[in-house]
């Protein structure tokens, strides 16, 4: 059995058996969540970015929520938005500890094109917005922020690897409702990887969207990648449409 087949065992037995200790009891299949479609059709410099991504949402029953993201990116050398063939994908399923609790336990799943270079992750993630000490200070102050400690990775390499994940939003209800800024911060750690690129590489997006009506926003997107040899930083621009329940 091939590292990708066993990655895929294990996180679709983790997945199976929440389903079956959740549907089993033909409970609600999600109390809220999203859908957040984005299209870029402008990039200022890297033509072969991400160009759509599709993000979802739901808190589950039981104290387990979902997340994941799909990005799809051009190939080199073509225009924005004309022929997108790579993909790159993040599952999460997460797990709170007590009701209370900003703690969750992560299983992630990440898939991307090309072959032997899927990641299983398992992890901590710390919602700092939601520690008790804490919160009234953030609520005040409009923001969320999370982190994911990624302290077990199980893949194709030989190295120790593991991740922080960073995660935040901000809203400006002084300024407009209809405005806010959005994104994460990747650092990965003690990866072997090719010449020019840092063996602690960071991956950075930060989107500030406006709303112009109903689930409608006019988005830019400043996006940092350390995996790139040239042309690190790139501007994407773009609308994003969200529907909620």
């Amino acid at each position: 059995m091939t590292r990708k087949q066993i990655k895929t065992l294990i996180f679709s037995g983790i997945l199976s058996i929440y389903c079956t200790q959740t549907w089993s009891a033909e409970v609600r299949n999600s109390q809220s969540g999203f859908l957040d479609f984005n299209v870029y059709p402008y990039l200022s410099d890297v033509d072969n970015d991400s160009v759509f991504t599709l993000n979802i949402t739901a808190t589950l029953p039981k104290r387990f929520s979902y997340f994941s993201l799909l990005n799809i990116s051009n190939q080199p050398a073509d225009n924005e938005l004309g022929d997108t063939t790579n993909y790159y994908t993040e599952q999460n399923i997460r797990w709170q500890f007590r009701d209370s609790s900003p703690l969750d336990l992560t299983v992630q799943y990440n898939m991307r094109s090309g072959e032997d270079n899927d990641r299983l992750r398992f992890g901590v993630r710390w919602r700092i917005n939601d520690s008790p000490a804490l919160q009234s200070f953030f609520a005040k102050i409009n923001f969320s922020y999370a982190v994911n400690l990624h302290a077990i990775q199980i893949d194709d390499s030989d190295a120790s690897v593991w991740q922080l994940e960073h995660s935040f939003a901000l809203r400006f209800p002084y300024l407009s409702d209809r405005l806010y800024l959005a994104g994460f911060i990747d650092h990965t750690f003690n990866e072997n990887l090719a010449m020019q690129i840092p063996s602690n590489p960071i991956v950075v997006e930060a989107q500030l969207g406006y709303r112009l009506i109903e689930n409608l926003y006019i988005v830019s997107e400043y996006r940092l990648n350390e995996y790139r040899r040239s042309d690190v930083n790139n501007l994407a621009i773009g609308v994003e449409y969200k529907i909620k329940w």
